[in-house]
């Protein structure tokens, strides 16, 4: 009996909007399940592990069967990543971008480019919800009562996009402002949850079903011993083309798990991610848009080739510098040099990787618009194929 009042509590949470970390306690993730992946994770294995950085959600899902636009189904939310906590949300920080394909959106970004500076937080939503997202951060930064650093009260926030519309009813706006401030207030450092939770919850990610992912990595004390943290937002890739840990998961697992979606074609690159990296790493914006270069090889182990339908967008920040932002006098900064990057480049990689299969293994099997059904990743199946490739955690090829 309580087992059951407390999975009603925390089912109650989700629907409200409200993320909670003991709803993904129990949930494993894929090193659990005995995926091998390279490098050190931090304490965490979370974006999280840099310290200062805070995340929030806000969940959307009611409703169930025939689209009725405005009603629903909504399977939906936001995600807000704070590079410096609630308590310094504006507060810049170095910052660079790169689009890998730019059939997406990300804005904020041409300021980002020609300032260096990121000057609040990263949110990520659906497609069709940027503009009342953007909108929400200005009027939350307004109701703070902080101007930015130089007095004046404008902003430019960074807010990017995913295609939820396979399960969401998209063009029925359900994100509104208050969810938009409900991410942001419940934004928190430690362990975050991943899958179908804020603006990852309608996502499909090579067929299977998508959302949000997170990982880190641990440099050694030799290369510095700075953090790298990821976030995804995973929405990408055909079924066919899924590696994880190098091995055809997609084509092994193709013939008995088929996408009941009639729009989503199943073996092509189509989709979007959106690619979250944080570093306390002392890295000036030009360093940091190579970061977010090397993005794209951690998404590209996964199998992805970043397809003409595929809105692929990277953003990278430094939490170092703290304060490189200030309008008089002369700043002082600190470099790390070029020759110095490769460790931080290896990690990005590795991390990148490891977060989009957290978010394939953490996501849930979900039904939404019109009953279109994208099954979960199967975890028994992985592991089986893993292990017939002599690539499960403890085992050997046979």
């Amino acid at each position: 009996m309580l087992k059951r009042l407390l999975i009603l509590v925390i089912t109650s949470l989700c629907l409200f909007g409200v993320s909670t970390a003991i709803a993904t306690q129990t949930k494993p993730r894929a090193r659990d399940l005995g995926v091998p992946f390279d490098g050190t994770p931090g304490q965490f294995n979370a974006i999280t592990d840099v310290k200062g950085v805070e995340v929030g959600y806000s969940t959307l899902i009611s409703g169930a069967g025939k689209l009725n636009v405005g009603v629903g189904p909504v399977r939906t939310g936001v995600t807000a990543i704070i590079p410096r906590g609630k308590d310094s949300a504006f507060t810049p920080v170095f910052g660079g971008w790169y689009s890998q394909n730019g059939n997406g959106e990300m804005t904020g970004t041409t300021w980002l480019e020609e300032g260096g500076f990121l000057e609040g937080p990263v949110m990520i939503t659906n497609t069709h919800s940027v503009g009342v997202v953007r909108d929400a951060v200005i009027a939350w930064r307004v109701k703070q009562g902080k101007p930015d650093a130089t007095g004046y009260w404008w902003s430019l926030p960074v807010v990017a996009e995913t295609y939820d519309g396979e399960l969401n009813d998209v063009n029925g706006f359900h994100v509104k402002p208050e969810h938009v401030f409900a991410a942001l207030e419940s934004a928190k450092s430690g362990a975050i949850a991943e899958g179908n939770v804020g603006g990852g919850t309608g996502m499909i990610c090579y067929g299977f079903k998508g959302g949000t992912g997170t990982a880190s990595r641990k440099l050694a004390d030799s290369a510095g011993g700075y953090t790298i943290g990821v976030l995804v937002q995973a929405n990408h890739g055909g079924k066919q083309q899924l590696l994880i840990a190098g091995v055809p998961v997609g084509r092994e697992l193709s013939e008995n798990q088929k996408v009941s979606s009639l729009h989503w074609r199943e073996n092509e690159d189509v989709g979007s991610i959106i690619i979250v990296v944080a570093t306390d790493a002392p890295l000036l914006p030009h360093q940091l848009k190579r970061l977010t270069r090397r993005a794209t090889m951690g998404l590209a182990r996964t199998g992805a080739t970043s397809g003409n339908g595929s809105g692929d967008i990277f953003i990278a920040f430094s939490t170092a510098n703290p304060d490189a932002a200030k309008a008089d006098g002369i700043a002082q900064l600190q470099m790390l040099p070029n020759e110095r990057m490769n460790p931080l480049f290896v990690a990005t990689v590795q991390a990148t990787e490891e977060a989009i299969v957290n978010a394939l293994v953490a996501a849930e099997t979900m039904t939404g618009v019109n009953d279109t059904k994208i099954t979960a990743l199967p975890h028994d199946q992985l592991k089986q194929v893993l292990q017939k490739y002599g690539r499960l955690s403890g085992t050997t090829k046979k």
